[in-house]
């Protein structure tokens, strides 16, 4: 499946029924069994011998939940991982219908002074779907409904590319295209997890089920090599290869899984780079910590602006990301002591 369309797909966290439901139709295509959880999570699996090897990836995105339809039609809705400095104005697509609206707020015209120089919060902004009443409103949209953003895939310049959640659907892209590998060496459990941007649950849940010998997540993760950014914080830098995580504040990743990491994409001139920033967190916090516990290493690709309606990526970092994550694991076939 192509990252294009995975990131069309919506998936706000708690409401990943449309990329699931894409997600295991591809592996039906592709003929690797998989199962479901009651959180939601697809755990897919190839090969029967040898260490058991969890590779996850969230399948669920940031977007926004309604919570309350005004008498007069318009919609007021809460946040899930989006700060409301990105919100004003972007357009949104609203529940299994994907009923377009507009994220509003009060005119500038109409704003104090001190308002047009403050970010607006999230309780004082609204979608409007072009209803006149509460009435009409409720044949389009009911409370509980999940929004994601309008935004188009798109190739900005070559390999450079736009789309909404690439935070994780990067790396959904990532394990569908490892599934068509030949695994023989290794147990490998393929994780398509729920609910990571509010608190790591799915991956949770996944690998208490699994208890797997070690686990890698796949990311899409935060870059900031933009103007005005101090270049100490840049974090990881767009184009300079897949980012390899030592620190962050939910993990610490193996050494041996991070030396061993590094060393194969010198072998194989693979360009890595360190993700220079302890900040956030990923699905390798709730995966080390499962049942007895396990190694984990964290492998993503870096995404400018994420949380927010879009992001922006390379291809070449994709597929670094891709061809070093393969190595590795060839590279445990049979066994490997962190």
């Amino acid at each position: 499946m192509e990252l294009r369309e995975l990131t069309s797909l919506a998936g706000v966290s708690g409401g990943e029924t449309e990329i699931r439901n894409a997600i295991m139709k591809e592996l039906e295509a592709m003929g690797v069994p998989f199962e479901t959880d009651i959180m939601g999570n697809v755990i897919a699996r190839k090969g029967d011998s040898g260490p058991k090897v969890l590779v996850d990836a969230h399948m669920d995105e940031v977007g926004l939940m309604i919570v309350h339809i005004e008498k007069n039609g318009f919609l007021r809705f809460w946040p899930i991982g989006v700060p409301p400095s990105v919100m004003v104005s972007k357009r949104v697509l609203i529940g299994k219908d994907k009923v377009p609206g507009v994220i509003g707020a009060k005119a500038i015209h109409l704003q104090e002074p001190r308002e047009r120089e403050s970010v607006i919060p999230a309780n004082q902004l609204f979608i409007d779907i072009g209803a006149k009443s509460k009435e009409e409103a409720e044949k389009k949209v009911k409370v509980g409904d999940y929004a994601v953003f309008d935004t188009e895939f798109e190739e900005l310049s070559p390999g450079i590319v736009k789309a909404k959640a690439l935070d994780d659907r990067i790396g959904c892209a990532i394990l569908l295209d490892i599934l068509k590998e030949d695994w023989k060496g290794i147990q490998l459990y393929a994780v398509f997890a729920v609910q990571e941007e509010i608190g790591t649950r799915g991956a949770r849940v996944a690998a208490y089920r699994v208890a797997p010998d070690m686990g890698i997540a796949l990311e899409g993760t935060v870059c900031a090599d933009i103007p005005l950014a101090d270049k100490d914080a840049y974090a990881t830098k767009i184009g300079h290869g897949a980012a390899i995580s030592i620190m962050d504040r939910g993990s610490i990743p193996s050494k041996t899984m991070v030396a061993q990491i590094m060393k194969l994409a010198k072998e194989h001139n693979i360009p890595v780079q360190y993700r220079e920033a302890t900040s956030g967190g990923n699905d390798a916090g709730a995966i080390q910590a499962a049942q007895a516990g396990c190694p984990v290493a964290s492998i993503s690709v870096p995404c400018r602006y994420i949380h927010t309606p879009f992001a922006v990526a390379s291809l070449a970092d994709m597929k670094a990301a891709r061809d070093i994550l393969v190595l590795f694991l060839r590279s445990v076939e049979g066994g490997f002591r962190p």
